[in-house]
């Protein structure tokens, strides 16, 4: 497709192209495929490093240090801090220096981190707190690698596959988070199991072993990655015109070559774009709260009540079970709750794309309070016993498992393609940090289990959180199903006309005045 360059020099270039919806027409292929499995395994690597930290099977590293119990949570926390500030910078480097360079580094850097998390030497070389403290670094450079994934790879998948396939595409691939978990938890009990290894192979090796079972994950896919493009609708919106038709010209041949046939694409759904390589922060604010406010709040509220909800229930299910049920082996339980959260994004995500994105939203999130709501009622009566209380946790988080992976859908859709890594870096960190109250919280409701009393307030609250959230994205969100990305948001090209109309307006009136005078 040919671009145009107008000749004002105040006037942005302008660029014409038929791109985004030739890649939105393009059939189910290979190609699509291999975008699933090089990108989607990031949500697999994450649920594996939260479930290897749970499992505590570094503890022994602590308990020298006569401060087992904090250090382990204080090592979860740094893991999540680390995601922050990853999400945070890389979201916005995934914007200004592409998301195929962003979706390399990132991954690179989980397995850098990660890997040396089970090299990190024993007290008896480095002292307590000099194991300590490097065991904490490699949690928190981890933690960065994923946090940046979360921009790079959502803003990646939702700009390469077709709007057919979005939706449930993308939900799919953020609940594979609880394939990893299970992953985790199914690596754990091995490499952490006495009565298969003896004490002091886990003790020295086990919890070293459990570490490295990502890395390798990750080096199998970091080859694929390579031939992953980048996004043609990100060259075309930072003027890399030619670069983009090569790479969509690539696609459409392998997808040929597989015996696909591909329609044609009228000239009508071509787009024209104003080209910017970097979007400064005063025009990134006048998008969130001028231009989208009602899709800020809808982000947010999405992004904020399953954080709060998963942090809550997740971080103290075993905690809940032990102390009111008398359960003292509790990991055996944790495989039906991460079957649950796989299963509704796959089995629901279609539903988004046919039924519709803030159906689907209402009733995941506000199914899942009122399951929530009907467990922590029967929860408060003592008329459950600890398997019928996970069968409730099971079916709620069924729904809030497929809300939660569209809360990512939502904001990454939602929001121009310029800005599109940095928006969900930004609801990514809001959520994470609002969300880690919930399991300090939560674990002081309940307490020795003594009383059933605080703790059902608790999942009264974090119930009516979910309705709330499922209600205002109902009422104030977006109908994106199958629609392409443009079409439901302007690039940021509009607001790069306008500020140039201004331009042009303010030097006229300075050619007046001086002539005037």
């Amino acid at each position: 497709m040919s671009s145009s360059s107008t000749t004002d020099p105040a006037t942005p270039r302008t660029i014409r192209s038929l791109i985004p919806a030739r890649l939105d027409r393009l059939p189910w292929a290979k190609f699509h495929w291999m975008v699933v499995v090089g990108l989607g395994v990031s949500w697999i690597l994450d649920g594996l490093e939260i479930q290897i930290v749970s499992q505590n099977g570094f503890s022994k590293q602590f308990e020298m240090t006569g401060h087992n119990a904090w250090m382990i949570g204080a090592t979860g926390t740094v893991y999540l801090i680390g995601q922050v500030v990853g999400a945070l910078v890389f979201g916005r480097l995934a914007d200004r220096l592409g998301r195929r360079r962003l979706f390399i580094l990132t991954l690179a850097i989980y397995l850098a981190g990660s890997a040396l998390a089970g090299l990190v030497p024993g007290p008896d070389l480095v002292g307590q707190w000099g194991s300590v403290i490097m065991l904490w670094i490699c949690r928190f450079i981890a933690g960065a690698g994923i946090g940046g994934e979360y921009s790079a790879i959502n803003s990646a998948i939702d700009e390469l596959i077709p709007s057919h396939y979005r939706g449930h595409v993308d939900i799919a691939i953020n609940g594979t988070y609880w394939g990893g978990a299970a992953l985790g938890a199914a690596a754990n009990y091995f490499f952490l199991n006495t009565g298969m290894f003896g004490d002091d192979f886990v003790d020295s090796w086990g919890w070293r072993l459990s570490f490295f079972l990502g890395p390798i994950i990750g080096l199998a896919i970091i080859y694929l990655r390579r031939h992953i493009p980048e996004s043609p609708r990100w060259q075309l919106t930072h003027g890399h015109e030619e670069a983009a038709e090569k790479t969509i010209a690539e696609i459409e041949d392998d997808v040929r070559r597989q015996g696909k046939t591909i329609d044609d694409v009228d000239d009508s759904r071509a787009i024209e774009i104003s080209p910017q390589e970097r979007v400064p922060f005063r025009i990134l604010a006048r998008v969130f709260f001028r231009m989208y406010p009602k899709r800020t709040v809808v982000g947010l509220v999405m992004m904020v009540t399953q954080s709060f909800l998963y942090n809550a229930i997740f971080f103290s299910y075993a905690q809940a079970l032990t102390n009111f049920y008398g359960i003292k082996e509790t990991s055996v339980y944790f495989f039906p709750f991460a079957v649950g959260n796989l299963l509704g994004p796959l089995l629901l995500g279609r539903l988004f794309d046919s039924w519709g994105r803030r159906k689907m939203i209402l009733l995941t999130y506000g199914g899942s309070g009122i399951v929530l709501a009907v467990s922590a009622a029967l929860f408060q009566a003592n008329a459950m016993n600890a398997v019928t209380q996970v069968g409730f946790w099971c079916v709620a988080f069924f729904l809030a498992s497929a809300g939660a992976s569209s809360a990512y859908l939502t904001v990454s859709e939602t929001f121009p393609l310029e800005v599109r890594g940095q928006a969900i870096s930004y609801f990514f960190s809001i959520a994470q940090i609002c969300g880690s109250v919930a399991p300090l919280l939560f674990g002081i409701l309940i307490g020795d289990g003594s009383s059933r009393g605080p703790i059902t307030i608790g999942y009264f609250a974090g119930a009516l959180i979910m309705i709330i959230g499922g209600v205002v994205a109902f009422v104030l969100g977006t109908d994106a199903e199958r629609k392409q990305l443009e079409s439901v948001t302007d690039p940021i090209t509009i607001i790069h006309q306008e500020e140039a109309a201004e331009s042009r307006g303010a030097a006229a009136g300075s050619s007046r005045a001086g002539s005037g005078g």
